[in-house]
């Protein structure tokens, strides 16, 4: 499953336990949990049957202030988010918006989109 400006990996843990890591992780680093929902759960009561899948809301209203600034359009992507999901192997995946897919969408310039590369807390996480 591809989507443009998309990232994917999988995860050795399961959808809960990889929500868990990256929700514990970011609260160690003062970063802000906006929300947290099991969109299984959510699907399940409309009469829906899911795999496993949760979402997790999350940022630095700093950061994300800067961000903002250089282009207020920018806030449909903020705060950021990630996504865990089993598919029918059982296999784990874990998602995120590509830095780069975000500061070209919105003209950002270099020296704000830092936040937005969640590649190394992704790597630390899943570890």
């Amino acid at each position: 499953m591809e989507a443009k400006g998309v990232i994917t990996h999988t995860s050795p843990y399961t959808v809960k336990g990889t929500i868990d890591r990256l929700q514990t992780f970011l609260q160690q680093k003062g970063v802000t949990i906006y929300a947290r929902i099991d969109q299984q759960a959510e699907a399940n009561k409309a009469g829906y049957s899911l795999l496993p899948l949760e979402y997790l809301l999350f940022g630095n209203p700093k950061a994300g202030g800067a961000i903002m600034a250089a282009n207020s359009l920018s806030a449909l992507d903020l705060p950021l988010k990630v996504i865990a999901w089993e598919d029918e192997q059982q296999k784990v995946w874990i998602a995120y918006n590509d830095a780069s897919y975000i500061q070209e969408r919105y003209g950002l310039p270099d020296g704000v989109i830092a936040p937005l590369n969640l590649a190394p807390i992704i790597a630390q996480v899943l570890q």
